[in-house]
């Protein structure tokens, strides 16, 4: 906790350096009427180790547990240094630049930011940061039907995240814009393209989709590309590292190569699960569409004297213009996060990167071979995956319980072991989202996989009738 350093004798002498007799006389502008008068829920202060005391008991009240679950936040090795350098005061106190008097070590974070980011993506440009994946890519619906100008239909598969495709039809909903929803193949989880789509402005295009499922993301880019409309990748930045970037995505039927904006959740890169955040979404595009984009860009230029410096170079928020033709009217973005994104991908670089996915993906490939090993549980698409896989319960196996029961049960055991799905996509029965990344040991799956076949077999032995969801 922080240190205050002031005694009674300071308060007192700078009191009188300024004037006044208590500190209350500092506010005495405030009409008596307007204040609370004494706080008589809070509590009365602590000496400094009864409240460390108090608050390592609240910590150890939430227990520790080995957590399997992903679906849009994951939990990845983050290297000390990282918040050790993001909390020093000197970028700590300096939370995002909206004057021109930003400091010049924090545009030039920025600046880094934005460099790493268009090269992760393979695209042109990327911007400041958003507040979150979700709202980025309502963003990004937004700016695709701006461009387009014709259409204001945007087609967003059903394979993507539920959460993040009810946020944007809350922001799009009231302002004519259709979302056509994609259904997805039943056998390998793909998104199924629509013979006659009719017109439309963007199709969003999940890379893994929200199952974990690797899109076929050449041909649904070309598609919307050969259509007249804007291809939006949505992806993990973590696989980047190991995939094929949105700027490489498409060019075989259509002239145009790559992605128009990618978007998506920067968590993964160095924030912490943190019970939600606070994290950050990310946007790059093609120059093409620079104009149409939302949030800060911050640009390296020279002085009068030609030395180097950087700049914002453009700033097109509701701050500094009128709300009906701003490009976005959520006012946050997260420097302090992307700061933070910043230091965790300089440190790990390239091959960092690249090995933290290879061993998600390896792990989460070790798992779902010794899972689907326990009999009723099996997967639910065939096609290959990046760190996330749909597991299927099978009604013979659950005896009348429900996938929800299996879960709280290994939870009982220490094991957060995916996410119940089925009530978001009822059509795949009883099923669980299990995600592994870098985090995990051998030994952990060993455990996880243990424990579900030892609860899934009570239930096989156990009379139908004994359990109920």
């Amino acid at each position: 906790m922080p240190f205050i350093p002031h005694t009674e004798e300071d308060v007192s002498a700078m009191l009188g350096a300024i004037g006044v007799a208590r500190i209350e006389d500092l506010f005495d502008e405030i009409p008596p009427a307007l204040k609370t008068g004494k706080l008589r829920e809070v509590p009365d202060g602590l000496p400094e180790m009864a409240v460390a005391r108090l608050m390592q008991e609240r910590a150890a009240q939430d227990g520790f547990w080995f957590n399997f679950i992903g679906a849009g936040v994951y939990e990845h090795h983050i290297p000390a240094a990282v918040w050790q350098i993001t909390t020093r005061g000197e970028f700590y106190t300096a939370y995002t630049p909206y004057q021109a008097e930003a400091s010049q070590g924090t545009l030039q974070l920025i600046y880094e930011y934005q460099t790493m980011m268009t090269r992760l993506t393979g695209l042109d440009v990327s911007n400041a940061s958003l507040y979150d994946g979700a709202s980025a890519l309502t963003e990004a619906v937004l700016m695709a039907v701006r461009s387009h100008k014709t259409s204001r239909r945007v087609l967003v598969p059903k394979s993507v995240h539920p959460i993040y495709r009810r946020v944007v039809d809350t922001t799009v909903k009231n302002q004519g814009i259709e979302l056509v929803e994609l259904d997805y193949d039943p056998a390998t989880g793909k998104t199924v393209l629509p013979a006659d789509p009719g017109s439309f402005a963007g199709l969003v295009i999940p890379q893994p989709n929200f199952f974990g499922v690797l899109e076929d993301v050449h041909a649904m880019t070309d598609w919307a590309h050969e259509k007249g409309a804007l291809a939006i990748a949505l992806v993990n930045p973590t696989t980047l590292a190991v995939l094929e970037a949105p700027g490489q995505w498409g060019g075989q039927n259509s002239q145009i190569v790559g992605a128009d904006i990618a978007v998506g959740e920067g968590q993964p890169l160095g924030a912490p699960m943190a019970s939600g955040g606070p994290y950050f979404g990310f946007m790059c595009c093609r120059q093409d569409f620079v104009r149409q984009m939302p949030g800060r860009l911050v640009g390296r230029t020279v002085d009068l004297d030609g030395k180097p410096g950087f700049t914002l170079t453009l700033q097109a928020r509701e701050q500094h213009i009128r709300r009906s033709k701003a490009t976005s009217n959520i006012c946050t973005n997260q420097g302090l996060v992307v700061t933070a994104a910043t230091q965790y991908m300089a440190l790990l670089g390239p091959q960092g990167l690249a090995k933290v996915a290879s061993n998600s993906h390896a792990n989460t490939v070790a798992l779902a071979e010794k899972l689907t090993a326990i009999p009723g549980v099996t997967r639910a698409f065939s096609s290959p995956f990046f760190h996330e896989v749909v597991l299927k319960l099978s009604d013979d196996m659950l005896k009348g319980t429900s996938a929800k029961n299996v879960l709280r049960a290994l939870r009982a055991q220490g094991i957060l072991g995916g996410l119940d799905i089925s009530g978001w996509y009822p059509e795949l029965g009883q099923a669980i989202l299990v995600c592994v990344t870098e985090t995990k040991t051998g030994a952990d799956l060993d455990q996880y996989a243990q424990q579900m076949e030892r609860i899934l077999s009570k239930r096989r032995e156990a009379p139908p009738c004994a359990y109920k969801s």
